[in-house]
């Protein structure tokens, strides 16, 4: 089992390619939505560091910007390569291989997550711990929930408790257990939430920097964060300072410049100053931008295989910067558990 950590994907080196569908096979578009690799697989993810893992016949193996096989279809499962290593799963275990497609750290873990500054979290028995690049153990086995490092810091559950706090790359815990929600460090500061559900925003001492206030909030993304005030969504900067003020039934992060936002049951696209670029049209809650494109979703039908077996069909697509219509011919299935 691999975790759900979410690590930003993308590189930023050659031609920018997006995953498409078209009858069931997969391959990819440029920015233009001309195609630029045949779809031919039954499922692609975005390349990263100049790779993109595919999967043909329950096999997953790595392609270049050209479409060619660099690492041929052999594991169970795999997922992007993050400073140099990639996760992938060999029956119930997983393990890491550089960009020869070579172990560099055998399967063994039960789950694991990808690198992030150097440490990836893996599971042994039932705690959770840290290794190095080489698999060597460098935090033991001791949390509850996976986490990521990010600016030398990592969320820690260490009980039945559920409270959160931060350790450093040592292992030490560095801010204590007292959050009952808490995310990563982003642009040198992290979101919190305290009893009651109210949100705020403290710094890599544990300080708070943004005191807690917020119904809801995100992390800071280019400068701005979202924060629910009154029922409504807007964005704060860095000193807490509303820039944006809350008038939307949801956000998101900006990327890119822009941010998703939904008003009267429809999302678009507005820029730092809150102006609309991309008017209120869309359905279903749109990507952020990423190089250019942003994911876009247009319907979703319920089908149902069986009582316990349903999903929906999404119909999605690109969009551009100026809200035009890229490709949109693509299918895919969200299972529901």
């Amino acid at each position: 089992m691999i975790f759900t950590i979410c690590i930003a994907c993308g590189d930023n080196k050659g031609i920018n390619l997006f995953p498409i569908e078209m009858n069931g096979e997969w391959g990819y578009i440029d920015k233009s939505g001309k195609i630029s690799i045949i779809p031919q697989w039954e499922s692609v993810g975005y390349f990263s560091e100049g790779l993109a893992y595919v999967c043909i016949g329950d096999k997953y193996g790595y392609i270049n910007r050209k479409g060619e096989y660099v690492i041929n279809p052999q594991f169970d499962y795999a997922w992007e390569f993050h400073e140099g290593l990639a996760l992938v799963e060999i029956g119930d275990k997983c393990g890491f291989i550089n960009k020869n497609g070579e172990y560099i750290i055998n399967p063994q873990y039960d789950e694991a997550s990808s690198f992030s500054e150097g440490l990836a979290c893996v599971r042994i028995g039932s705690k959770l711990g840290y290794i190095d690049n080489r698999g060597r153990l460098v935090i033991e086995p001791q949390f509850e929930f996976p986490s990521r490092f990010i600016d030398g810091r990592a969320v820690a559950v260490l009980d039945d408790n559920i409270k959160c706090g931060y350790i450093n790359k040592n292992g030490e815990l560095i801010v204590n257990t007292q959050f009952d929600r808490a995310g990563d460090f982003s642009e040198g500061l992290a979101c919190v939430e305290i009893a009651d559900g109210i949100f705020g925003y403290i710094n890599e001492n544990g300080e708070y920097i943004i005191n807690p206030q917020f119904d809801d909030a995100h992390d800071f993304s280019e400068g701005l964060a979202c924060v629910r005030v009154g029922g409504k969504y807007g964005y704060i900067n860095k000193k807490g300072k509303i820039v944006i003020n809350p008038q939307f039934d949801n956000a998101s992060y900006f990327s890119e410049g822009l941010a998703a936002v939904e008003i009267d049951g429809k999302w678009g696209f507005i820029d730092k100053k809150g102006q609309f670029i991309i008017n209120p049209q869309f359905s279903l809650e749109p990507s952020g931008f990423y190089k250019g494109l942003a994911k876009l979703k247009f319907g979703k039908t319920l089908c149902e295989k069986s009582p316990f077996v349903k999903y929906y069909e999404v119909t999605w697509g690109y969009i551009d910067k100026q809200g035009k219509l890229v490709y949109k011919k693509m299918k895919d299935k969200e299972y529901i558990f």
